[in-house]
């Protein structure tokens, strides 16, 4: 069979697991795990001849008086059939083949350390009885909310719909117990396989319609009336058999497929880690290895966020221009740069572009956080850059008009389109009076969520809400820059200068003073064109990953058509 043959490859991703149990359910009430059974057992007595020795088992404790005599059932119409069954099954309504009762009412005053037990929705975990959770109630209890050893206890009430259904049979009763009034019980000798069946899409999707406005649930009712493929009582036993074997097969690939990301996870951590701690000869070295098993180590979405990160972090340390530096040992130190960069402010000041600072304080040996290559330097944002900060009350939103940039546009790393909203031409107007960004400066969010950069994107006329600082480099590299605020140093020292109780945030005062490592500018330019491409490097591992789940995605709707000629929607 097609599913048998591709089960290691469907659960090459955790959540194929669920959808594999369900299309063993589906296959087994259908009959279509048991054809080869079938074939070779071809003289087994017929579900009808069960059915027709079930009714006349059940007349008899009527007549002994044993049981209530019930109403009959509605005969099944041809509209009611959702599928055609295989030769010697037959459908019925389960109230042909067995009982059903609704459960105990009590109140909390009946709560008590001793009594007798109720079972409850939260006693029936991953299809088997849990007494961890057990509520003993001290009152009086009716005989028809007593539960018997072989009994199927289903939620039949629930708040949430997925929950209700969800079913257990009870085995190896210690003491008396009861069932609750949100519970109900199925009493027959088959429920090994009406388990199955009740798990089943087929009995999920006749739940569709059985939801109040205020409460999910199953009434007596419904479940008596419920349409059930009975096979014949030998096939049940091998389908039962059959299901226990292949749940228990997905169990053990489900486990071995955690087990498995786990194992990259580690490899993947443990590589980056060695990575970051690496000294400059070993480096190289390190980043050969990990180029070479990049797509045994980075096949989860969770690792290439941490190579993203990892190769940022190793950017603004100046690991990743090694060679380059080596290479070029006649470039412009950066000492030379931040004296470029003092003259091109105080020549923005002379032209009144930008305002004059009070001038920041050295930068200590403590608030260093690692060592630089040589021709570099610290210093502290506010000396590399212009600030314009829009505090004050956002204008009023219109529903067109000059573009809004809020927070919500500016991600990490890159500029949101949307969502898309407005204010006046005269709220711009006398919004905008600290200053006009340019295309190509870093917008930066200060809190809700601090730390998102990107670049500027957007052709004017914009304005800017609270919550975003435009920061306009002077002289250095604007994607280097956006570069430093993203790694992990820089956002580490964000962290611990922030502050805030309901939203954590940082003040511009406070933001201009943080340190940021300066390369000289020709190896800034490096550092981004490294960073470039390692990171398409990343977008095509992301990619690979993307398309890996959809081929799986794929073929799994193609198993589920082959096996069940149903309609793909089931499933989806």
């Amino acid at each position: 069979m097609l599913l048998l043959e591709q089960f290691e490859n469907l659960t090459l991703h955790p959540k194929n697991a669920a959808r594999l149990k369900e299309l063993v359910l589906q296959l087994a009430v259908q009959g279509k795990l048991t054809e080869n059974w079938r074939r070779q057992n071809p003289e087994v007595e017929p579900a009808a001849v069960l059915l027709k020795r079930i009714e006349a088992e059940k007349a008899q404790l009527v007549k002994e008086k044993k049981i209530k005599k019930e109403k009959p059932l509605d005969p099944i119409s041809e509209d009611e059939i959702p599928y055609t069954l295989p030769e010697g099954w037959v459908w019925c309504r389960m109230g042909d083949i067995g009982y059903t009762n609704i459960g105990l009412t009590y109140s909390p005053k009946d709560i008590s350390d001793k009594g007798i037990p109720v079972l409850r929705s939260s006693n029936v975990q991953n299809g088997k009885i849990c007494l961890n959770d057990l509520v003993r109630v001290d009152r009086a209890v009716d005989e028809k909310a007593i539960v018997k050893n072989g009994d199927l206890l289903i939620c039949a009430r629930n708040g949430s719909k997925k929950l209700v259904g969800k079913c257990a049979i009870i085995n190896d009763l210690k003491e008396e117990m009861a069932f609750g009034a949100f519970m109900a019980i199925f009493r027959c000798e088959y429920n090994s396989y009406i388990k199955y069946f009740i798990e089943s899409p087929t009995y999920r999707e006749s739940l569709e319609g059985v939801s109040t406005t205020t409460i999910n649930q199953i009434t007596q009712g419904n479940l008596k009336n419920t349409l059930l493929p009975l096979p014949p009582l030998a096939e049940q036993e091998a389908i039962v058999a059959q299901v226990e074997e292949l749940m228990q097969k997905i169990e053990e690939l489900e486990k071995q497929t955690a087990e498995r990301i786990q194992l990259k996870q580690h490899l993947g951590a443990a590589a980056l880690q060695q990575l970051t701690a690496a000294t400059d000869e070993e480096l190289e070295q390190n980043w050969l290895f990990l180029k070479q098993h990049f797509q045994t180590m980075f096949d989860e979405a969770a690792n290439v966020k941490k190579l993203r990160e990892t190769i940022l972090q190793l950017a603004v340390q100046g690991r990743l221009t090694a060679t380059w530096r080596t290479q070029n040992p006649t470039t412009e130190p950066a000492s030379d740069l931040l004296k470029r960069i003092q003259a091109e402010k105080s020549q923005l000041v002379k032209e009144k572009k930008i305002k004059k600072e009070k001038p920041l304080e050295p930068i200590s040996e403590d608030e260093v956080p690692y060592t630089l290559p040589e021709g570099w330097v610290w210093c502290r944002l506010g000396f590399a850059t212009n600030f314009i900060d829009y505090r004050g009350k956002t204008p009023l939103k219109i529903e067109s008009g000059i573009k809004l940039i809020t927070a919500k546009n500016v991600k990490k790393g890159f500029f949101s389109p949307t969502p898309e909203e407005f204010i006046s031409e005269e709220s711009y107007k006398s919004h905008m009076t600290r200053g006009i960004p340019n295309k190509g400066d870093i917008l930066f969010t200060t809190e809700a969520p601090m730390g998102s950069a990107c670049l500027l994107e957007v052709d004017p006329p914009f304005a800017l809400a609270q919550r975003i600082i435009t920061i306009q480099p002077i002289v250095i590299n604007s994607k280097y820059l956006l570069h430093t605020f993203l790694s992990a140093p820089f956002q580490g020292q964000l962290q611990e200068k922030s502050s805030g109780m309901t939203a954590t945030g940082i003040k511009s005062a406070r933001l201009i003073t943080l340190p940021i490592p300066i390369p000289p500018l020709a190896e800034q330019e490096a550092i981004v064109a490294k960073v470039d491409q390692l990171m398409q490097l990343c977008d095509e591992l992301e990619h690979q990953i993307q398309q890996s789940k959809q081929e799986t995605e794929a073929l799994m709707q193609a198993v589920v058509q082959v096996a069940l000629q149903v309609n793909e929607e089931v499933f989806s």
